[in-house]
């Protein structure tokens, strides 16, 4: 994986957590109102096993994934990457959302990266999860 500053590493694990939360949020208030919750609930454990690739890679916090999750969540995080990108494009310069939605898309390229890195073997091996 290419170096990045410990800024832009602070910055990409907020930018994760933020969107880890705001996924966790939304999903809880369709799951309350009886709404179909599958697609948030993929998009929220990508976003998970993509923020926590990312925290092993720069602070050796662990990583229990296995390829097929690996294979999974970098499908769906790819799949994010062009309604960020429109919701780049469609907000104004210098607006708290186009720094928001940057520093996304920045996290998710970066996530993406760390999870390629360690199907290529270029990453801490992949072990089990101890609970499964």
């Amino acid at each position: 994986m290419k170096a990045v500053s410990e800024e832009i590493q602070d910055l990409s694990i907020k930018s994760l957590e933020s969107t880890l939360n705001k996924l966790s949020n939304a999903s809880n208030t369709m799951s309350a109102k009886g709404a179909n919750t599958n697609i948030v609930k993929k998009r929220r454990n990508a976003v998970q096993i993509g923020l926590t690739s990312l925290k092993d890679t720069w602070n050796k916090e662990g990583f229990f994934y296995n390829e097929e999750s690996i294979l999974i969540t970098k499908d769906v995080l790819q799949g994010i990457l062009p309604s960020i990108k429109k919701q780049i494009e469609k907000a104004k310069e210098g607006s708290s959302q186009k720094t928001l939605n940057e520093r996304r898309l920045l996290a998710i390229k970066l996530a993406l990266e760390s999870l390629e890195d360690r199907l290529r073997g270029n990453e801490t091996p992949i072990r089990e999860h101890p609970t499964n």
